[in-house]
């Protein structure tokens, strides 16, 4: 990740929003949403002033990668960890991670947004590992997001979530964890897990070894 950005502030009177630029994937969750907080365009596109606060805090909290994150500078309620933690993996795409989210490396001061949301690259080529940068277009990566095994049906699903990025090797999640297949189906519940992310696993989001022998490198 490139250390020397910095996330873009846009202030308001009762809330700042922050916008890292190099988390951010183009998901438009932000720019769909209807009302005048996001507006593609206009400068700035992002005017805090120009939605009602409780609904400027929940159209950010839809931004899947944590690209964006708020601060209510009235001492109102700030964001939280979901009461579950999840994993959706996207067709032909990242890891979406949504929870009490501990990523190594990550100072949550500087990216505030990554706490409770990231979205994880999956298909090797990010040139900004962990973190997804939408290179999967571009190296035509293929799964679309089907899960194979169970898991343990009676794991717990809250509480912190560490994710370590393995040198060389596969994202290991400890703690509570809930996977859905792209198709929305609750597919794998449990407390350890290895997901792929050199692209080459014979068994798609599970890591099964393939880094090795496919020469990957998490630098």
């Amino acid at each position: 990740m490139n250390s020397k950005a910095k996330p873009l502030i846009f202030s308001g009177k009762t809330l700042d929003v922050t916008w890292d630029s190099r988390l951010c994937i183009h998901v438009a969750e932000c720019g769909q949403a209807a009302g005048e907080l996001f507006v593609g365009g206009r400068k700035p596109w992002c005017q805090p002033d120009l939605s009602d606060t409780d609904e400027a805090k929940q159209i950010v909290e839809r931004c899947p990668s944590g690209a964006l994150a708020y601060r209510d500078t009235c001492g109102g309620a700030a964001e939280v960890a979901p009461e579950v933690n999840t994993v959706f993996v996207a067709c032909n795409g990242p890891l979406f991670v949504h929870g009490d989210l501990h990523i190594d490396g990550v100072d949550p001061a500087a990216q505030p947004g990554l706490q409770f949301r990231a979205a994880l690259c999956r298909c090797g080529a990010s040139k900004n590992k962990p973190f997804c940068d939408n290179s999967h277009e571009a190296a035509d990566f293929k799964d679309y997001g089907a899960v194979g095994e169970r898991g343990d049906s009676a794991a717990s699903s809250g509480g912190a979530l560490q994710i370590t990025p393995l040198k060389d090797g596969p994202l290991l999640f400890n703690g509570n964890l809930r996977m859905h297949a792209a198709s929305g189906r609750l597919a794998w519940q449990g407390a350890t897990v290895a997901l792929c992310r050199c692209g080459a696993s014979k068994n798609k989001p599970f890591c099964d070894g393939s880094h090795v022998k496919a020469g990957f490198t998490s630098d």
